[in-house]
């Protein structure tokens, strides 16, 4: 192993670390905090030197069919997902375009990597397609946004916001596992995504009853709603 790529590696290792770790403690805070805005600007950073990272390894180093999906599918719902706090109720807008497009023309370029003998040697299928999979239902969700009615903007970017920075850190913590963990694979390597899809749920959940619970102490709110049902 050559001296660059075991600086590579070793940033990869660090910031990933420390971008887990962070994003774990995220999840048990306050949320919509300057706190949490502060310290999420800082995981979105060193998610980024971990993709980065990755890219570079990928790309110099060593090619790991697995690891060049997680990357891809990482950077992109890190930026799509931290982009939405800020366009939230104005909806996509060209910049949500041109991460789908980049995004879109990695995949289609891994595609016959992925399938040629070679790049399929020691990596897990069943977690590149699973993972290539997710991203293609992204890319489909973010192109139909620009059809939605204005006003759901409004209240999805949040449900966004929530999937997609919280599936960046399970997938990184997937990327960890299939590195440290050497027994029961793909099964131990597909266990943080399922984990991540459940903590998924759980804050969608409380963000829908923290929003109605809002809506129903809203003036005149309880009258709208029945108006609304009859």
């Amino acid at each position: 192993m050559s001296l660059q790529h075991l600086l590579n590696l070793a940033a990869h290792i660090a910031t990933g670390s420390a971008a887990i770790c962070l994003g774990l403690a995220l999840l048990a805070g306050a949320k919509g905090t300057p706190g949490h805005r502060r310290h999420g600007r800082l995981f979105a950073a060193l998610t980024l030197v971990v993709c980065v990272t990755g890219i570079i390894g990928n790309v110099f180093f060593r090619f790991t069919p697995v690891f060049a999906v997680l990357t891809l599918l990482v950077a992109y719902q890190l930026l799509s997902g931290w982009h939405v706090v800020y366009t939230k109720d104005a909806g996509p807008n060209r910049i949500d375009t041109l991460l789908a497009v980049c995004a879109a023309a990695w995949a289609i370029g891994l595609v016959p990597v992925l399938f040629s003998a070679g790049a399929r040697a020691g990596a897990a299928p069943t977690v590149v397609y699973s993972s290539l999979g997710g991203l293609v239902f992204l890319l489909a969700y973010d192109a139909a946004r620009w059809c939605f009615p204005r006003h759901w903007h409004a209240s999805l970017w949040r449900y966004e916001h929530i999937y997609k920075l919280v599936a960046s850190l399970f997938a990184m913590l997937s990327a960890a596992v299939g590195n440290l963990v050497r027994f029961g694979q793909p099964w131990s390597q597909l266990l943080p995504s399922v984990l991540g899809i459940m903590v998924i749920v759980v804050f969608g959940w409380r963000e829908y009853r923290s929003r109605r619970r809002g809506h129903l102490q809203t003036p005149g709110a309880e009258k709208n709603l029945v108006a609304s049902v009859d």
